[in-house]
């Protein structure tokens, strides 16, 4: 079984930073594929970053490109994501996620789910 806990979460005005970290535990081969999703009040949850625990690539959604960073720490137990030059549209609810592999980038692909930490930027 794979359990994922965030932290890291606050609030922060435009064009700060915010570093998320989602500890990890359970078989390493039931979480080859890690990700970053977010979802905002009325909005579907959409996919942020991701990353193939083996080999570290990685792979961002265009908004997020250039200002978001993805990585994980050498016992692969340790996921980070972080937040630079955030904008109001970033405010959600950031959910880390967990899969056997790297499909599709999208919610149903991904089979285990933090709790969510919240992300708010102020103008």
């Amino acid at each position: 079984q794979v359990q994922l806990v965030e932290s890291g979460g606050g609030s922060v005005q435009a064009g700060g930073s915010l570093r998320l970290s989602c500890a990890a535990s359970g078989p390493l081969f039931m979480r080859y594929c890690m990700g970053w999703f977010r979802q905002a009040p009325g909005k579907e949850r959409e996919g942020v970053a991701r990353i193939f625990t083996l080999s570290g690539n990685t792979f961002y959604a265009d908004s997020v490109k250039g200002r978001f960073t993805i990585s994980q720490d050498n016992a692969k137990n340790t996921m980070f994501l972080q937040m630079d030059s955030l904008r109001p549209e970033d405010t959600a609810l950031y959910y880390c996620a967990a899969a056997k592999n790297c499909g599709m980038f999208q919610a149903s692909g991904f089979g285990y789910w933090g709790q969510g930490t919240q992300v708010t930027v102020s103008s």
